[in-house]
């Protein structure tokens, strides 16, 4: 019997240098082949934020070589990854403008603080600090499902569940 390849995750936010980058890197290092996940902005600033990376690094989360601000637009194209699960990660809708997958089966919302702007730059740590603390939790219940036998539906839901449950 062949091994299942590995789920593809895609993690969205608007910029693609703070919070989208600390999912991608857990999502990689806690789904310890299992997953293989990637993220991208609506709008990429260009560059990952450096405080993204030392909280990583804080962790001992290893950073992956090609680790980079993208747009959401290159898993648009033939060619690109077939993905699995999309989570949003910017805030609310109502204070940032959230990436928008039209049509995919399996995404879940979770909102998380943007901390790339948070002023002086102690806040902004301790800013990183919270945000990396809650995707974590997220991931960690997310990845303790049993992925390879739910519904794409109830994967959903409990995707939604896990976000409200870590609130």
């Amino acid at each position: 019997m062949n091994p299942k390849p590995p789920f593809n995750v895609l993690v969205l936010c608007t910029g693609n240098s703070a919070r989208s980058i600390l999912g991608e890197s857990l999502f990689n290092h806690l789904g310890k082949g299992r997953i293989r996940a990637f993220s991208a902005g609506s709008r990429p600033s260009g560059a990952v934020n450096p405080v993204a990376i030392e909280t990583l690094e804080h962790h001992g989360i290893p950073r992956p070589t090609d680790l980079r601000s993208k747009s959401w637009d290159e898993f648009a194209v033939a060619g690109a990854p077939r993905i699995d699960f999309i989570f949003t990660v910017c805030a609310s809708a109502a204070r940032e403008a959230c990436p928008v997958w039209p049509g995919h089966p399996v995404t879940a919302h979770w909102g998380i603080d943007d901390p790339a702007h948070v002023e002086p730059m102690a806040a902004r740590r301790v800013a990183f600090e919270n945000a990396y603390q809650a995707l974590e939790m997220r991931i960690a219940a997310f990845l303790a499902l049993d992925l390879e036998n739910l519904s794409a539906e109830a994967i959903a839901a409990a995707a939604r569940s896990i976000h409200e449950a870590c609130q």
